[in-house]
């Protein structure tokens, strides 16, 4: 006759079916995360993005964007930027009459971005005014403002059109098609953002702009990354030549911009973007180089860290590229992924990632995952990534799933 177990068996053994339970359950909510479709395609609003703005919006108001000033020069420029046009993407995915929301939060952000807080890491003395950098990402979300209005503001309107018109006049006078956006810098990168807003002025006001574009595109294809094919991370803020090589925390910031300005160079580069950056590191999920693959190189400000060459924020705005360029399948992996990796708290009011550590990171995954054309949509790539590349990591987790449960099945069927 066997002995009834001791009380401290008994609590282990509860114990243990506990953490069985608890590592199954984890296992199938990541199975859930990588099955269920995470961007909403192309027409639909993403899962949890209005949530996930809420969480933002009162992080701001928290002090957030001064806080993130203190771990990169354009923090609180970033922050209330992405906030305003992923305010702005949610709102042209509406009718007219149900946009007051989107166009109230677009326009808070475009005010804090024109507040001395929010010109005060860029120079005056610079042409045009503050420099490209400020001057692209403020024209264009104050494009973005007037994509939601059925009856124009005048003041708003009037004040797109000489921002704009001050871009223009800045590349024309250029010998470079890439302007400085800090004294004696310049970042490609910053002069696409630009272009691409004269461009969305060319479709919202009438067309001025047009000869501007062509003659940059003429400008940008001689000055391309001689490794890559792509446009360098950083050049000669006088002659444009190119000065350091194509990175992925910039390039795909480029991609997300480049075809609004012109589809078929965009597509070019897009499709070589996407062959020397986008890898699967470990056979796992898709994630963004900062470096081609055939190159290593140290992180920054910018990239983050790099665990095995692969940057993180290039990662979260690549699919927001992907979704520019109509490519799905990408799009859908990355966004698949990031809600496995991301560590998602979801409740009924708030969304964020990475507990809300980084509210800048929720801030560019919001802006990528509701990523549309403004300007102009164009033909899809071919697929760069197949459905199978969930396989191994479903297998993974299933396997995470059952584990716990292999010992006293195998203790049972011994009995």
């Amino acid at each position: 006759m066997s002995m009834p177990p001791s009380p401290a068996r008994r609590v282990w053994r509860w114990c243990r079916r506990i953490l069985a339970a608890t590592l199954t359950l984890l296992a199938l909510a990541g199975i859930v995360r990588l099955t269920v479709p995470a961007t909403g395609g192309q027409d639909g609003e993403p899962p949890g993005a209005r949530r996930q703005l809420a969480f933002l919006r009162s992080a701001l108001d928290a002090g957030a964007g001064e806080q993130a000033q203190t771990l990169f020069p354009e923090g609180y420029f970033f922050l209330h930027a992405l906030y305003g046009l992923a305010w702005t993407e949610l709102g042209r995915r509406e009718p007219p009459a149900r946009r007051e929301t989107a166009l109230r939060e677009a326009r808070w952000a475009l005010r804090r971005l024109d507040s001395p807080a929010g010109q005060a890491p860029f120079s005056p003395g610079l042409t045009p005014p503050h420099g490209v950098f400020y001057r692209g990402w403020t024209n264009w979300l104050r494009g973005g403002v007037l994509t939601l209005q059925t009856r124009r503001d005048p003041a708003e309107t009037r004040r797109f059109a000489e921002d704009s018109a001050a871009l223009a006049a800045a590349f024309d006078a250029s010998t470079s098609p890439f302007l400085e956006a800090y004294p004696g810098q310049a970042w490609p990168v910053d002069s696409t953002v630009a272009m691409a807003s004269l461009r969305l002025h060319d479709t919202l006001l009438p067309p001025r702009f047009g000869g501007t574009a062509d003659r940059w595109l003429q400008g940008v294809r001689p000055r391309l990354d001689p490794r890559t094919g792509l446009l360098p991370h950083r050049a000669d803020p006088g002659s444009g030549t190119p000065a350091e090589v194509a990175r992925g925390s910039s390039q795909s910031m480029i991609q997300r911009f480049l075809p609004e300005i012109d589809r078929g160079f965009a597509a070019e580069q897009y499709t070589r973007f996407r062959d020397l950056y986008v890898v699967r590191p470990l056979g796992l999920g898709p994630a963004t180089r900062e470096y081609p693959q055939d190159m290593d190189g140290p992180g920054d400000v910018d990239s983050g860290p790099l665990p095995l060459g692969v940057s993180l924020s290039a990662t979260v705005v690549t699919l927001g590229a992907a979704q520019v360029h109509g490519d799905a399948p990408l799009a859908e992996a990355l966004a698949a992924y990031g809600e496995l990796a991301g560590l998602p708290i979801d409740t009924p009011w708030t969304k964020r990632y990475a507990f809300g550590l980084l509210p800048i990171g929720d801030a560019f995954l919001a802006w990528s995952k509701t990523a549309r054309p403004w300007v102009t949509a164009g033909p899809p790539p071919a697929p760069g990534i197949t459905p199978w590349w969930r396989a191994p990591l479903l297998s993974a987790l299933a396997l995470l799933a059952v584990a716990p449960w292999i010992p006293a099945a195998l203790r049972r069927r011994r009995r």
